[in-house]
C-alpha cells in the first residue's frame, strides 16, 4: 500500500469510525497483513508527471495520493487497484497496460 494512501486511511478511519478502528488498521501493517510500500525517487518523479498530466481531471486533479497508486503500480507491473475512487482510475491510463482493473468489479 502507498504510505500515502494509509495516511488518507487513517484520516477517514479516525474521523468516521474512532481511534481504536484507526489503530486496528495500523496493527495490520505489524502483523503483516498489510505491506507499506516503499516510494522511490523514480515513483515520485512519476507522481509529478501524473499530477500534471490530470490536472485538469478535476477542480483538484489526481493529487499525490492516486499518483503513487498510479506509480507504484507501473513500477511493480500491478494491473488490479482496489479504489472506491473510480472517478479517477477509470480515466488514468498507466503506462505498463491499456487500463486498470478496478476493485471492486461493479
Amino acid at each position: 500500500m502507498s504510505p500515502l494512501i494509509a495516511a488518507e486511511v487513517c484520516y477517514f478511519l479516525a474521523r468516521d469510525l474512532g481511534p481504536d478502528v484507526e489503530a486496528s488498521f495500523l496493527e495490520s501493517f505489524s502483523a503483516g497483513q498489510l505491506i507499506l510500500a516503499k516510494l522511490t525517487e523514480r515513483d515520485i518523479t512519476r507522481m509529478v508527471e501524473l499530477v500534471r498530466k490530470y490536472a485538469d481531471l478535476t477542480k483538484s486533479g489526481i493529487g499525490g495520493a492516486d499518483a503513487s497508486v498510479v506509480a507504484l503500480a507501473e513500477r511493480l507491473r500491478i494491473t488490479e487497484v482496489a479504489t472506491i475512487d473510480r472517478r479517477h482510475f477509470q480515466v488514468i491510463r498507466p503506462a505498463h497496460c491499456s487500463a486498470f482493473t478496478l476493485l471492486p468489479e461493479l
